[in-house]
């Protein structure tokens, strides 16, 4: 088993993840009213930092059985929109247009598990959390966006 193309997509997805570490929620987010169904800050970091390591064993499955074809190019774009998203929310405090990116993003959530299914159901199992959690982030900030229509 080749682990050196795994380490080259667990360094694609933390280098997606960088934007996170750069556009960070800050006194801006704190001003801002939210839902009391909000996670605790501490809890984004572990939950992405899993979900980053799910999606590139994801990719690298799926890189073992089919290369680097269409799969993993529909892979690539869906992690440049996942970079672009605290870029928005955060960098720009825009919520209203960060929904509109998050509802991309879970577009194209949905279009790699569509690819990677017919190559790797394991592979397409391991991004469901993903799809989940990305959900349940899409909720969260249409909830953030409506209580606050002078954020954006």
């Amino acid at each position: 088993m080749d682990l050196l193309p795994l380490f080259g997509f667990l360094g694609a997805c933390f280098a997606a993840a960088s934007t996170g570490a750069i556009f960070r929620p800050g006194a801006w987010y704190e001003g801002l009213s939210k839902p009391s169904w909000r996670p605790p800050n501490r809890l984004f970091g572990p939950a992405w930092a899993v979900l980053y390591t799910l999606i590139a064993i994801s990719a690298w499955l799926v890189w073992r059985e089919a290369g680097l074809g269409v799969e993993i190019a529909v892979w690539a774009g869906h992690l440049a929109i996942n970079a672009g998203w605290s870029w928005i929310f955060f960098g720009l405090r825009r919520p209203d247009l960060a929904f509109g990116w998050i509802l991309l993003l879970w577009a194209s959530i949905a279009a790699t598990i569509a690819a990677f299914a017919a190559v790797s159901q394991p592979a397409a199992w391991l991004l469901l959390p993903y799809l989940a959690w990305v959900s349940f982030a899409a909720a969260l900030n249409l909830a953030i966006w409506r209580r606050n229509p002078r954020a954006a």
